[in-house]
């Protein structure tokens, strides 16, 4: 649902019930509706068609009921257009095509502009109307891998001529271009090793601010920003340091941090004088955040939940840096100097109940998806919901996750499945170590890229008593021939080119090494993923059941890719924990609906 905001701060409903404003390109969306004047198109996610709707009117639909998906549009009132990313799904017996298009303010005369690359996204005006840029991608890059920047000069119809590559390339990745008021381009790029902030002059890029911090983030949806103008010659700007937030302003050539107690920060956008962006820390939720850009308090505009739990209550997360395995994880190359690993760590924490003394808690290792994604310390009543009943949770930024730079970030290319168990045996180790964690009560979870990552752990470590594999994959080599376009050929990086390698995918599988498996596992899948079909949860159930070993399985009608629906989420998170009641042998405070569990 759309829902604004007037100046006098009431909120209203724009969107009527009956519409989802969401957009499946890519399968993640993002970037679903864009105003104009008050009015608003948008995506509507039932049937994928762009709407129209001005101000005190029903939406109607300006595009074709045809499975055409749309994202990231812009509006160009002087020509009556919208630019937009189109993906079409119509002709079934190829890969659906992405190509740039423009279309009247109504849909009326849509025509392809841009073609031939794999992907495209961020089509943006300049300010005079007279050039168009956009980034594009093609297989088997995803936009961290490697991206080009490209500028078109825009006739009065809106064709795209003289179109040149102005920046990225091979292994550089570009994020966010912006034209700023004087209608100079801005974009984020890692070619100096992080992703920093350039604006693009007559001599090429200039690095406005090289620092070893990351201004970008891993373009898994549309219309992230990690940076705004807010004014001539200012530009408002989040950025990233050893895993948590930061934000401030650029101008005069000088970037000046402004403390706000926040650690998190996505969809920065700004005018003069404020900035407002998607906020959090360890004692505020996801929030909408307006921020004077004077040094001013935050103000908290609307939060994703108004959480009736006394902050007491609240465990906070402690950043750890700790020792794993050597470089050079890929098979044939030697092994490289000792290595260290990130984590937020969240210890037990109840302001009623203390552990029993003497004893150490049971720890719950998270790994996180993408897997080029990252964990960030924004209040999380999941966490919180562990942690308030005795155990130590951990969520671990393994090799491959963003926001320490490029060359972290690529330790998993090559090395899925061996650097990311790696890093969470060894954040385990490290806890247990230190006193922190119980080693016979030590369990791993994860969802998507984590749920493969907790399985392969399972598989190939004899370390973890349990876990919870949450729509993980199981079998490499079928997830090739049967998932989305966008990540079709991630695994080209994650594991090995494709069919060339497709030995090292059935030997990173964890369903080849399912013999290993010796503890007992639970697997939550949304019975209408289209990004790891609910075949990859069966596959690994069925095997442990014929092992003998413990096992459930939780399948949920309705559900995609993650769980959206409420009485779902506390499905799962019930079960997951009277599951490991059941293998630990501890009884839970609060009544909870029993699992299955076979074999137990």
């Amino acid at each position: 649902m759309l829902v604004k905001r007037t100046p006098d701060g009431s909120l209203r409903d724009l969107t009527p019930a009956g519409f989802n404003v969401r957009t499946r390109v890519h399968e993640y969306g993002g970037g679903a509706y864009t105003v104009s004047d008050g009015t608003v198109w948008f995506s509507n996610f039932a049937d994928q068609r762009l709407y129209r709707q001005e101000p005190g009117e029903p939406p109607h639909p300006i595009t074709e009921a045809v499975d055409r998906r749309y994202a990231d549009a812009v509006v160009d009132r002087s020509r009556g257009l919208l630019f937009a990313v189109r993906e079409d799904h119509t002709d079934t017996g190829r890969e659906a095509v992405n190509t740039l298009v423009k279309l009247g303010l109504d849909g009326e005369g849509e025509q392809v502009i841009v073609a031939g690359g794999d992907f495209y996204s961020d089509p943006r005006l300049s300010p005079d109307g007279g050039r168009l840029c956009w980034l594009t991608w093609n297989h088997p890059h995803l936009p961290w891998d490697g991206t080009e920047l490209w500028v078109g000069e825009l006739d009065p119809e809106g064709t795209v001529s003289s179109a040149k590559q102005v920046a990225g390339g091979g292994e550089v990745s570009i994020f966010q271009p912006e034209w700023s008021p004087e209608g100079v381009l801005h974009f984020v790029s890692d070619e100096s090793g992080w992703w920093n902030l350039y604006r693009l002059e007559e001599l090429g890029p200039r690095n406005l601010e090289p620092v070893n911090a990351e201004f970008g983030k891993p373009q898994w949806v549309f219309r992230n920003s990690a940076y705004a103008f807010a004014g001539q010659g200012r530009i408002a700007c989040s950025w990233i340091d050893s895993g948590t937030g930061g934000f401030g302003v650029i101008e005069h050539g000088r970037l000046t941090s402004i403390e706000n107690g926040l650690t998190s920060f996505d969809y920065v956008v700004a005018r003069e004088g404020e900035a407002w962006f998607l906020g959090g820390s360890p004692s505020e939720p996801s929030s909408i955040i307006r921020q004077p850009l004077d040094g001013g308090s935050p103000e908290v505009i609307r939060r994703s939940f108004e959480a009736a739990v006394d902050p007491a209550y609240f465990s906070e997360p402690r950043t750890i840096e700790f020792p794993t395995e050597k470089g050079a994880a890929r098979p044939g190359e030697p092994g490289g100097a000792p290595r260290t690993a990130w984590a937020f760590y969240y210890p037990p924490l109840n302001a009623d109940f203390e552990g029993p003394s003497g004893e150490s808690p049971p720890l719950l290792v998270h790994s996180h998806g993408g897997p080029t994604s990252a964990y960030s310390t924004v209040l999380n009543l999941l966490t919180q919901f562990w942690t308030s009943r005795g155990w130590g949770v951990v969520d671990v930024n393994y090799g491959g996750s963003t926001g320490y730079g490029t060359e972290y970030r690529r330790r998993l290319n090559g090395a899925w499945g061996v650097v990311d168990v790696d890093d969470c045996v060894n954040v385990a180790r490290h806890l247990v170590a230190q006193g922190l964690a119980d080693p016979r009560r030590v369990a791993i979870a994860g969802g998507s890229a984590g749920g493969y990552t907790t399985l392969a752990a399972l598989t190939t470590r004899d370390y973890f008593r349990a876990g919870a594999n949450h729509f993980g994959l199981s079998d490499l080599v079928p997830f090739v021939e049967d998932t989305h376009k966008f990540e079709s050929r991630y695994l080209d990086s994650l594991i090995g080119p494709w069919p060339e390698a497709k030995d090292l995918y059935v030997e990173r599988s964890p369903l080849t090494h399912v013999d290993n498996l010796n503890c007992p596992l639970i697997v939550f899948q949304g019975l209408e993923d289209k990004v790891v079909p609910p075949s990859q949860s069966e596959l690994i159930v069925d095997a442990v059941r014929r092992k003998g070993l413990p096992v459930a399985y939780l399948a949920f009608e309705g559900e995609q890719h993650g769980f959206r629906q409420a009485k779902n989420i506390k499905r799962s998170l019930e079960g997951e924990m009277y599951f490991y009641s059941q293998v630990f042998d501890f009884e839970l405070a609060d009544p909870v609906e029993p699992v299955e569990i076979e074999n137990f």
